[in-house]
C-alpha cells in the first residue's frame, strides 16, 4: 500500500540539506507521495528507509523482464484500470507456439519467416518478441536442443512449456542466457520449477485451476524467494478467460492483494479453432489484460493488426502520436517532383502519405513539427505558422534535393501563404486541397 507524505517523512533523515532539490525534507516527502520525486535523490536515507520506500511504492503489479537482445521485454508494471486514467506501460508480449516434435529444418524454416514479421509505424519496428517451446514427448534432450536453437539462431525470446521436471531443467540450462519464461508451476510441480527458477535466476510462470488457486500457489513461492511471476489462470474457456483476467487486475490494483499482483500469460491458441477467431480472441486479450499472448502461428494478417491494436493501447492518451520531423520520399522522388508540407500528427501523417501513395506521383512529404497537432488545430495554436513553416522549409534540407522553388500547403491552412512567401522569397507557395482525398487527382492536374 502506498504511503502518505507524513509516513514518508518519518522516514527521512530530516536534515533538510537541500541536497535533493528542494528546501525540506517534508516537501521532499510529499514530492515522493505525488510520484514527483525518486528516493535515491536523498543521499542519506537509510538502506532500510530506502528498502521500505521502495517497496511501499512499488506498482500494485511487479514489472518482470523477460528475454535478453533486440526483442527482450517487460510486461506488467500497471497501475491503472482504464488507459485514460494515465496510461498502459508495458506492451502485451506476442509469442507463437512450436511443439517439439518439431523438425529441426522446418523449425529454422518458421523462425526466418516470422523474424521477416517486423512493420514500421510512426518511426516505431513493430513486432512479436517470443516463440513458446511446448513439450509433448518428455524427450528433454530434443527439447533443449530445439530451445538452444531458436535461442542462439533467431532475435526471438523463449518460452519454455513443460510439466516435467528434467525437461525445463534441460532446456533452462540450454537456454538461460537468453533470459526464457519457464512454463509453469502448478501444485505438482511448484517445488521442482521454483527450484530451478531460482537457481537460474529465471522468471517463472504459476499455473493454478482458478483465480483463488493462483494465491496459494504465487505465496508459496515467493517464500521461496521467487519475485519475477506470471500467472496463467488456467481457463481455456473465452468468457471465464476474461473474467479471470479482470479479476487479477482489480484484486491487484483496487483491493491491494500482492498474491496476484504479477503480469498474466493467457492462451488463445488453445481457446479457438480457427486463426481468424483465434486473432479476435488475442485482440481482445491485448485489451483486457493479457501481458503476454500466445498464438498458434504468426501471420501477416493476424500479427500486423494485433501489434497496430497494441500500440494504440499503449501510446499514452495524453499525448498526441507523433512521426519525426523530417523529409520522406514517396513513390521514389526526384529532383523535379512536387513538394508538400503538413504536421506530425500522426493520423495526419498516414492519410496524406497514404494519399500520395495512391496516386503513383512521385513527391516529397515535409513533416513539421506541430507538437502533435492536426492541420487546423496546430494553425489556430500558432504552431503550423507561415514563418515558423517557411523557416523549416529553408532548414529541411529541400532544397539540395530539387531543381524548382515550389511547394504545396494544406487547404485549411491557406491562410499561412502570405506569411510563408515573405519567409521564402522567391518560392511559389500553393495552396493544396482541403481534404486529403482531393490530393491524387490535385497532383495529377499539375
Amino acid at each position: 500500500m502506498a504511503l502518505t507524505g507524513i509516513q514518508i517523512f518519518k522516514l527521512l533523515p530530516k536534515t533538510n540539506c537541500k541536497e535533493c532539490g528542494v528546501p525540506t525534507c517534508l516537501a521532499f516527502a510529499m514530492n515522493l507521495a505525488s510520484g514527483k520525486a525518486e528516493v535515491e535523490s536523498c543521499p542519506y536515507v537509510s538502506a532500510e528507509a530506502k528498502a521500505q520506500l521502495a517497496e511501499a511504492s512499488a506498482p500494485p503489479i511487479r514489472p518482470v523482464a523477460i528475454g535478453k537482445g533486440v526483442r527482450a521485454f517487460t510486461v506488467g508494471g500497471e497501475t491503472v484500470l482504464c488507459r485514460h486514467e494515465k496510461t498502459f506501460y508495458n506492451p502485451t508480449a506476442f509469442a507463437a507456439l512450436v511443439k517439439s516434435d518439431i523438425s529441426e529444418a522446418t523449425l529454422a524454416a518458421k523462425l526466418k519467416i516470422w523474424n521477416a514479421l517486423q512493420f514500421e509505424r510512426v518511426g516505431l519496428n513493430l513486432r512479436p518478441q517470443a516463440v513458446a517451446l511446448k513439450d509433448v514427448n518428455g524427450n528433454k534432450d530434443a527439447f533443449a536442443k530445439l530451445a538452444k536453437l531458436i535461442a542462439e539462431t533467431s532475435e526471438f525470446n523463449v518460452i519454455l512449456m513443460s510439466d516435467k521436471a528434467d525437461v525445463m531443467k534441460a532446456g533452462a540450462e540450454a537456454c538461460a542466457f537468453k533470459k526464457p519464461l519457464l512454463y509453469a508451476a502448478t501444485d505438482a510441480t511448484a517445488d521442482a520449477f521454483g527450484a530451478i527458477a531460482k537457481e537460474k535466476s529465471l522468471p517463472l510462470a504459476v499455473k493454478a485451476a482458478s483465480v483463488e488457486g493462483l494465491v496459494a500457489l504465487s505465496d508459496k513461492l515467493t517464500k521461496m524467494g521467487l519475485k519475477d511471476l506470471v500467472l496463467d489462470s488456467g481457463s481455456r474457456e473465452v468468457k471465464k478467460a476474461l473474467e479471470d483476467q479482470v479479476a487479477i487486475r482489480r484484486a491487484a490494483l483496487k483491493n491491494g492483494n500482492r498474491s496476484v499482483g504479477f503480469p498474466t500469460i493467457v492462451f488463445p491458441c488453445e481457446m479457438a479453432s480457427n486463426p481468424d477467431v483465434e486473432t479476435l480472441i488475442a485482440a481482445m486479450f491485448v485489451a483486457k489484460y493479457g501481458s503476454i499472448v500466445v498464438l498458434s502461428d504468426f501471420t501477416g494478417q493476424s500479427i500486423f493488426p494485433l501489434l497496430l491494436e497494441r500500440l494504440n493501447i499503449f501510446t499514452d492518451p495524453q499525448r498526441p502520436m507523433t512521426v519525426v520531423q523530417g523529409i520522406y520520399e514517396i513513390n521514389k522522388p526526384n529532383e523535379n517532383s512536387p513538394v508538400l508540407v503538413t504536421t506530425n500528427f500522426a493520423l495526419t501523417y498516414f492519410i496524406v502519405s497514404g494519399e500520395i501513395e495512391g496516386s503513383r506521383v512521385p513527391s516529397w512529404l515535409l513533416i513539421k513539427d506541430s507538437e502533435g497537432l492536426s492541420v487546423m488545430t496546430a494553425w489556430a495554436a500558432g504552431k503550423f505558422a507561415g514563418d515558423d513553416v517557411g523557416s523549416f522549409v529553408k532548414k529541411s534540407g529541400i532544397s539540395d534535393k530539387v531543381k524548382h522553388q515550389s511547394i504545396i500547403i494544406p487547404g485549411y491552412a491557406a491562410a499561412i501563404a502570405g506569411d510563408m512567401e515573405e519567409e521564402l522569397p522567391g518560392w511559389k507557395i500553393t495552396v493544396g486541397p482541403r481534404e486529403a482525398a482531393h490530393i491524387p487527382a490535385f497532383l495529377k492536374a499539375r
